[in-house]
């Protein structure tokens, strides 16, 4: 059942799709792969793609609204969720036939050649915060390099993923070529388990990656893991603070800081530390909350599971000493942004992912103690350096531990053309740009004799 955590309300019912059911979602993806012979052919599915990415525009107003009362975040959010979605299908759809091969010079009497083929049927378990971006940023590529993908949303966020699927039959996509399993997580490992799944890509907390790791391991099946995140946004004393503040509580504060890749540690060098928290602080103040259909600033959390897992976060921290700005809960799903300070980097809130609007900061003496402080989390998935001092940025882009770095800038997983995953125990593999591409195909060499 669809749940608005706006208002607690139903609005719509979904399907469970049973262990049995995802046999034969397998079994017609394994037939498509085998029988749909013109989906080889780059062109026919890159206008595939073009179709879809215009039924999405065409459709982006009620998708939108739906994002938005399925996950309640606010109405402009959901928008640009879909503006990024049509963009995943329109660059893949450019792409496809760029992922060519490669010929190795051998001499005259033979000739050897690489081209890129398709894994077969992909498995993709993606979660709830970003159902219908993340479902095109992991079916668009997967299908431009002639994969099967069988879909798996969260139960709590899966209704664009079903329309997608919708508008990738309407578009002409073969039928079993892209199909949504709905249900909670004994879809999900039935899913990984099957034999006829060849390859998996998992997004979502790091203790499930590691079950799904484990399976796949089991089955000699490659997969992707796309995880958690502890973001750090590192200042220095001649940032531009005007541009840097507002970007840093943007950084935080999007997806009601539901996003993996939410900057979620403010890094400060001690002599402007407190007035970056004076204007963290009143920014906060000045947030609109409420349901994300009248389109605040910051909407609710997804689930109650979620809100007490964030407050819970914030007491604890509390009771370690820690300082905290805001974070009061209100009726509902609600919460107001926190600032927590005074915090320590051994700290439960410091290491991980609280999944709310919550910002720890903490001040650094210089260059080698912020790089210190950024890597001191187990995770390492997005970071933010600002500063004027171009050498310097380049310096500690290079010694933070994650797998993309902003300078004078943030963002949440932005950027489709951008490769996207994360170190340590933010995952691996890469997803998003041309490195997508390649992460949906294997390489074929084939070496042909040229004597008589």
């Amino acid at each position: 059942m669809a749940v608005d955590p706006s208002t607690g309300h139903e609005f719509a019912e979904l399907p469970s799709t049973s262990p049995a059911h995802v046999a034969e979602l397998v079994e017609d993806a394994r037939r498509a792969l085998a029988e749909e012979r013109d989906w080889r052919t780059p062109y026919v599915r890159a206008k595939a793609l073009l179709r879809m990415a215009l039924l999405v525009e065409e459709q982006a107003d009620k998708l939108a609204d739906f994002e938005t009362r399925d996950t309640g975040k606010p109405l402009s959010q959901s928008q640009a969720d879909v503006r990024a979605t049509i963009r995943y299908l329109e660059y893949y759809a450019g792409s496809i036939e760029r992922l060519e091969g490669r010929q190795i010079p051998l001499g005259p009497d033979a000739i050897d050649y690489t081209v890129r083929e398709p894994w077969g049927v992909c498995a993709q378990i993606i979660p709830w915060n970003y159902p219908l971006q993340v479902a095109a940023r992991c079916a668009a590529p997967a299908l431009a390099a002639g994969n099967a993908v069988i879909l798996k949303p969260s139960e709590l966020a899966s209704i664009t993923p079903l329309h997608l699927a919708q508008i990738a039959e309407a578009a002409g996509v073969p039928p079993g070529m892209f199909q949504v399993a709905t249900g909670d997580g004994t879809t999900g490992d039935a899913l990984v388990r099957h034999h006829g799944v060849d390859h998996v890509t998992f997004v979502g907390s790091a203790a499930t990656g590691a079950q799904v790791a484990a399976a796949c391991a089991r089955r000699l099946i490659p997969v992707e893991l796309e995880l958690g995140g502890k973001s750090p946004n590192v200042v220095f004393a001649d940032a531009d603070l005007a541009k840097a503040v507002p970007a840093i509580v943007k950084g935080l504060l999007q997806n009601a800081g539901q996003s993996c890749s939410a900057g979620s540690r403010l890094l400060v060098e001690k002599t402007i530390y407190e007035d970056v928290c004076a204007q963290v602080a009143t920014a906060f103040a000045t947030v609109k909350i409420g349901p994300g259909i009248e389109d605040p600033d910051l909407g609710p959390l997804i689930s109650q599971r979620q809100f007490d897992r964030a407050t819970s976060m914030l007491e604890t921290a509390k009771l370690a000493g820690a300082r905290v700005f805001g974070g009061e809960p209100r009726e509902g799903l609600f919460l107001e942004p926190a600032l927590v300070t005074r915090i320590k980097a051994d700290m439960e809130i410091f290491q991980e992912e609280v999944f709310g609007p919550v910002l720890v900061a903490a001040p650094f003496e210089d260059e080698r103690h912020a790089t210190a402080l950024a890597n001191a989390t187990a995770y390492g998935l997005v970071a933010g350096v600002w500063t004027k001092d171009l050498a310097r940025a380049h310096r500690v882009a290079s010694d933070i531990r994650a797998g993309q770095v902003f300078v004078n800038g943030y963002g949440v997983g932005g950027g489709v053309e951008l490769p996207f995953g994360g170190m340590g125990r933010s995952g691996y593999g890469r997803g998003k740009g041309i490195d997508a591409l390649f992460a949906y195909s294997q390489v074929k060499n084939v070496w042909v004799s040229l004597e008589g």
